[in-house]
């Protein structure tokens, strides 16, 4: 099995069909259980290659995902892993994919909890894989993080993930709307449903990620305002929410946010669009 040529010949259907080049190594790498890195070692992929009895079932398997990610079905679902910050989260149907956009959210939460007498608690609301969850858990190992989460779908993957990361994450099952009764935390972390129902979207995410946690109603600010009563809800006085949003939401996040809270402050994504919002309870 010739590596460098079946990677060209991928590399190149890929292109045809609009999609990164470097899918091919990552799945060549997914098949042979190395790291794209390790693609480039022509000496570990030839001894990796010795200890595989049959090359032609690997040759089969990359090609059957090369078809299926020409399909546009997300690169993540197919290797079954999504890099999150430090970690590596476990991802396939029924849960949303991890964004980058995300780890600026984290840092930002990250930092206030240093600020912060230990233990700080930490809920998570629309926890979907546990990312969000399991980097604040990992990265500030003395807080207290419960992930919440309603799909049972995205709860397969959150507990799996929990139990491979950090059994440390108390995860629980349930609407935001009433959801930990009695309950009181420092931070709030917020990734809710906040696309418009009729936003068109591209094809690896409209055909493959899950409605259910995309699609925030008609405006896509229903269930966002949810998740915003929520939170006050749940928050000690001076607690802190972060909310994630798209960025023509902003506006419309900082309108409902004024009614329970104060020190409203939009923050950009990696390429400078408001992407999230902070705010404190009154």
């Amino acid at each position: 099995m010739e590596i460098k040529s079946l990677l060209r010949e991928a590399k190149t259907q890929l292109a045809e069909s609009g999609i990164s080049e470097i899918d091919a190594e990552h799945l060549m790498a997914h098949v042979l259980g190395l790291s794209r890195m390790d693609l480039h070692n022509p000496v570990l992929v030839e001894s990796t290659l010795a200890t595989i009895s049959d090359t032609d079932v690997i040759q089969e398997q990359f090609f059957t995902l090369l078809d299926r990610r020409i399909n546009h079905e997300p690169l993540q679902y197919l290797t079954g892993i999504a890099p999150f910050r430090y970690l590596e989260i476990q991802v396939g149907p029924g849960v949303l994919v991890p964004r980058p956009e995300s780890e600026l959210l984290v840092q930002a939460v990250l930092n206030h909890i240093a600020n912060l007498p230990s233990p700080v608690s930490v809920i998570d609301l629309g926890a979907g894989s546990g990312a969000l969850s399991l980097a604040i858990a990992t990265e500030a190992p003395t807080s207290r993080v419960i992930a919440v989460e309603k799909s049972p779908e995205a709860i397969f993957w959150l507990k799996k993930n929990t139990s491979v990361i950090s059994e440390n994450v108390r995860v629980v099952e349930g609407d935001v709307a009433d959801v930990l009764p009695g309950v009181k935390c420092d931070v709030v972390i917020a990734n809710p449903p906040y696309i418009p129902d009729e936003q068109p979207l591209p094809r690896d995410v409209a055909g493959f990620e899950p409605h259910i946690a995309l699609f925030g109603g008609p405006t896509g600010m229903e269930l966002p305002k949810r998740f915003i009563v929520a939170a006050a809800r749940l928050l000690k006085p001076a607690g802190v929410l972060v909310i994630e949003h798209t960025e023509d939401q902003a506006i419309a996040i900082a309108a409902e946010l004024a009614i329970d809270f104060e020190d409203i402050a939009v923050h950009d994504d990696l390429v400078g669009r408001p992407r999230w919002t902070s705010a404190v309870r009154k």
